[in-house]
């Protein structure tokens, strides 16, 4: 499996968030505590939103391992932004090369996700048949995840990302199970616009992997007043993490199992997550 993070706030330089933290996501790529595997070494991605280019994002990819990548570890201390990707990848089985590694993008849009479709061997050319002919030559790579984004755009992403997400979830379920796979999807997924940011948390078996969400930051300035980077971001900072970054007390809480929530403008919203059947 995979872990990533999301950062939507006040724009900072991606090593903030990438290096510094205690228990940070390249930590994380040698020493996962809540992952499948302790050890993620299959690739990473970073995808970022600038002033210059909010409607197409930028990505680094690379196929080895995020702890020792010396281009990552440059652009970290000199691009900065409010809204950014993180991915460190554990393959399940398809190959260890650029195109799959996460985030994927399409247009505006960025999609990575950690989990599995379980027996997709044997159902990636249907799901494969069901994509926008528009769409599909766009698809560079041969992973689960990447096809799970296409069928969101397929399915509406542009205009109802909740209901696109569903309707995905649901047509995998639906082949899976003709194929006698009996728990066909495990996902977290975080998607952006750009502008806006939703993550989702589903199994088939109600049993989905890691994923947290920071505390608001108001919140997190009373009970720390003595930190530094409380005081310097604002009240519409929020991290979503495979894996809480440090131990800080009062700073994490998990996604509830089923739950989608999104980052905007405003108070946050969470729900609860259903596969629409199709």
């Amino acid at each position: 499996m995979c872990r990533w993070l999301a950062y939507s706030g006040t724009p900072l330089l991606l090593d903030t968030i990438l290096y510094r933290p205690q228990h940070s996501l390249i930590d994380q790529s040698l020493h996962s505590s809540l992952g499948v595997e302790t050890t993620n070494g299959d690739g990473f991605g970073v995808g970022w939103y600038s002033e210059e280019s909010i409607d197409t994002p930028a990505l680094l990819k690379d196929v080895g391992p995020a702890w020792n990548n010396r281009n990552l570890r440059e652009i970290a201390d000199h691009v900065r932004s409010g809204l950014f990707f993180a991915h460190i990848r554990a393959s399940t089985g398809t190959a260890v090369q650029q195109t799959n590694c996460h985030p994927f993008r399409h247009g505006r849009w960025m999609w990575m996700h950690n989990g599995a479709i379980t027996g997709f061997h044997l159902i990636r050319r249907e799901l494969a048949m069901l994509v926008d002919p528009d769409m599909f030559s766009d698809i560079e790579g041969t992973t689960d995840s990447e096809m799970m984004f296409y069928l969101a755009l397929t399915f509406g992403l542009d205009e109802d990302p909740p209901g696109a997400v569903a309707r995905m979830a649901g047509v995998v379920e639906r082949i899976g199970h003709d194929h006698g796979v009996e728990f066909p999807l495990q996902m977290t997924v975080a998607v952006t616009d750009g502008e806006s940011l939703w993550s989702f948390r589903y199994s088939s078996q109600g049993e989905s992997r890691s994923l947290f969400y920071s505390t608001r930051v108001d919140a997190l300035r009373k009970l720390h007043p003595d930190i530094p980077f409380l005081r310097d971001v604002s009240d519409e900072t929020r991290l979503i993490v495979s894996e809480p970054l440090g131990d800080l007390p009062g700073a994490w809480n998990e996604v509830p199992e089923g739950t989608y929530g999104v980052v905007h403008d405003g108070a946050d919203d969470m729900h609860s997550f259903v596969p629409i059947a199709a």
